[in-house]
C-alpha cells in the first residue's frame, strides 16, 4: 500500500493543507458536539460523520487520534447568530416546554446522540466533556483573559471579551470587526449595556438569582457564554498545540472565531493549527427547520425500514465540504447499493482467498487523504465491483479493508451463521488467529489454505477473522 499525505481544506488558510500532527504519531482532534436540548437531525449528523471519516483515514495511515467533543448543556441560547446574543437558553427553553429538569433534558438528549452515533458506526471520542461539569476551567480561563487585558467586567456585570485585542479577528470567517454589530433584542436596540466595543462578547453573564442553571464566580452570579465553553476545554484536554479543530459551516462565525480569539490570548500563540468545517445538509431541495416541517431524525430513517448505514453510504456519496442535497429517494438508492455490497462479499467470501488488489487500494486510500474525497472512493470500489478480471477473493479482501474507512459493516453477514465446522478447523482458526496476532503472517496463510482445505474460507475483516463453511 503507497502511503500518501493527508490533505485537508483548511477554512483560516483557504487552501489545501498537509495535516503533519504537532506531536509525532498522535493526532489531536477537537470536534464541536452537540447542543443536547432536542435530537440531532441528519444535518448535525453529516457533521459528525466528518470527523468520524478524518480519525479513520489518520487511523489507517499509522496515526493514534486523540479526539474530544464536547457536549453543550448550558449557555447556548436561543439566537447566537450575533457577536453578543442575548435571550434564553436553549436547554431552558426546551425545559419549560417539556415541564422537565433543564438537566433531565440535556442528559436525555445526549443519550440520544450517542445511539445515533453508534446507528452510524461513528467511533467514540476519547472524552466527551459537558459544559456544566467545566465551570472552574472555564472561570480559570476567563480570569486568564482579564489578566492579560483581554477581557473585563463590564458596566452590567457581565465579562467580555475585548475584540480589539486580538488583531487577526476574523481569519476564519473573513469578518471585519469594524463591520460587526452586537446582537439586538425584538426592538432593534443593543441588548448590551455594559460593554466597551460593540463587538465585544460575554464570556460571562450576570444572571439573577431566581434563573436556573447557574454558579457563582468571582463576577458574581451567572453562567457562562457559548464560546468560552469550548475554549476552556480544549485546552484542558488537548493542551495548547491542537492538530485540527472540526464543526459544521455554521460554527465558522462567530463560535469559532470568537474561540480562536480567547484560545490564543490565553496562550499566546495560535492554538488551533487547522479549522475543517462540513457544509450545509438540504433535504429534498430546503434547509431543514422546524418551521418547514422537514427536519429528519435517524429515528425516521429507520422508521422507514432503512439500515442506518444506508443513510451514512448517502453521505459519503458526496464530499462534506460541499452543499448536499438528500431525499428519501437517495437514502432507498443508498440501501440498494449497500444490500448488493453485503450479498457480493458474502458470496465472493466463499472463493478463495487471494491478495488485495494494491491498485484499488491506493486509488482509494488517495481519494480519502486528498480532503475525505468519499464519491471518487465510491467510483473506484463499483469499478472493482464489476471488473471481470479481478478474482472474487481478491474483491473480498479489498473491500472489507476499504470498510475500515467506509465504516459500512459490509462483512456483517460474512460467517455468522455457518454450518458445523469440521472436525480439526475450530483449532486451526484459533492457531491463525494467535499467528496474525503474533504477526507470523507466513504461518497465519499456511493455516488458512489448510482451512481451505477443510471447506472453510477464511478472511480478515477490521472486526477479526470471519468464515464461511463451502
Amino acid at each position: 500500500m503507497t502511503t500518501v499525505p493527508l490533505r485537508l481544506m483548511d477554512t483560516r488558510t483557504r487552501q489545501l493543507e498537509e495535516i503533519i500532527p504537532s506531536t509525532p504519531g498522535v493526532l489531536s482532534i477537537y470536534a464541536c458536539g452537540p447542543t443536547v436540548y432536542r435530537y440531532a437531525h441528519v444535518g448535525n449528523l453529516r457533521t459528525f460523520l466528518l470527523t468520524d471519516l478524518l480519525r479513520r483515514t489518520a487511523e489507517l495511515l499509522g496515526l493514534r487520534v486523540r479526539l474530544v467533543q464536547n457536549i453543550t448543556d448550558v449557555g447556548h441560547l436561543q439566537d447566537d447568530a450575533a457577536v453578543d446574543a442575548d435571550g434564553e437558553d436553549k436547554l431552558l427553553a426546551q425545559a419549560r416546554l417539556e415541564n422537565r429538569d433543564p438537566f433531565a433534558i440535556a442528559r436525555f438528549y445526549e443519550e440520544a446522540f450517542h445511539r445515533d452515533l453508534r446507528l452510524l458506526n461513528v467511533k467514540p471520542a476519547d472524552a466527551y466533556p459537558r459544559a456544566s461539569e467545566c465551570i472552574d476551567l472555564m472561570l480559570s480561563l476567563i480570569a486568564t483573559l482579564i489578566d492579560k487585558d483581554h477581557a473585563y467586567v463590564g458596566e452590567d456585570g457581565t465579562v467580555y471579551f475585548a475584540a480589539q485585542s486580538f488583531q487577526s479577528y476574523g481569519a476564519i470567517s473573513g469578518n471585519r470587526l469594524e463591520d460587526l454589530r452586537a446582537g439586538h433584542g425584538a426592538s432593534g436596540e443593543s441588548t448590551a449595556t455594559g460593554k466597551r466595543f460593540h463587538a465585544d462578547w460575554a464570556l460571562w453573564k450576570r444572571a439573577s438569582a431566581s434563573r436556573e442553571m447557574t454558579w457563582e464566580s468571582p463576577w458574581g452570579h451567572g453562567f457562562p457564554g457559548w464560546h468560552i465553553e469550548c475554549s476552556a476545554m480544549s485546552l484542558d484536554l488537548l493542551g495548547q498545540t491542537i492538530d485540527v479543530h472540526t464543526g459544521g459551516i455554521d460554527l465558522r462565525f462567530p463560535h469559532h472565531e470568537d474561540e480562536r480569539a480567547q484560545s490564543d490570548c490565553a496562550v499566546g500563540h495560535e492554538v488551533v493549527r487547522h479549522w475543517v468545517h462540513g457544509e450545509h445538509l438540504l433535504f429534498e431541495g430546503r434547509k431543514m427547520a422546524k418551521s418547514t416541517g422537514n427536519v429528519v431524525l435517524v429515528s425516521d430513517v429507520v422508521e422507514r425500514g432503512f439500515d442506518p448505514l444506508a443513510l451514512r453510504l448517502a453521505f459519503l456519496s458526496s464530499r462534506y465540504r460541499q452543499q448536499a442535497n438528500l431525499s428519501w429517494s437517495a437514502i432507498e438508492g443508498a440501501q440498494r447499493t449497500l444490500d448488493r455490497w453485503r450479498s457480493a462479499l458474502a458470496g465472493w467470501a466463499e472463493a478463495p482467498s487471494k491478495p488485495m488488489c494494491a491498485e484499488v487500494q491506493d486509488n482509494v486510500l488517495e481519494a480519502f487523504c486528498d480532503d475525505l474525497d468519499t464519491p471518487r472512493a465510491l467510483q473506484v470500489l463499483r469499478a472493482m465491483e464489476k471488473s471481470a478480471e479481478l478474482p472474487d477473493g481478491c474483491k473480498f479482501e479489498t473491500f472489507a479493508w476499504a470498510d475500515r474507512l467506509l465504516g459500512l459493516d459490509l462483512a456483517r453477514d460474512v460467517g455468522k451463521a455457518p454450518a458445523t465446522l469440521p472436525a480439526g478447523a475450530p483449532a486451526l482458526i484459533e492457531a491463525r488467529a494467535a499467528a496474525r496476532a503474533g504477526k507470523d503472517f507466513a504461518a497465519a496463510d499456511h493455516l488458512r489454505d489448510e482451512l481451505a482445505a477443510l471447506g472453510v474460507a477464511v478472511t480478515d475483516t477490521p472486526d477479526g477473522q470471519a468464515w464461511t463453511v463451502s
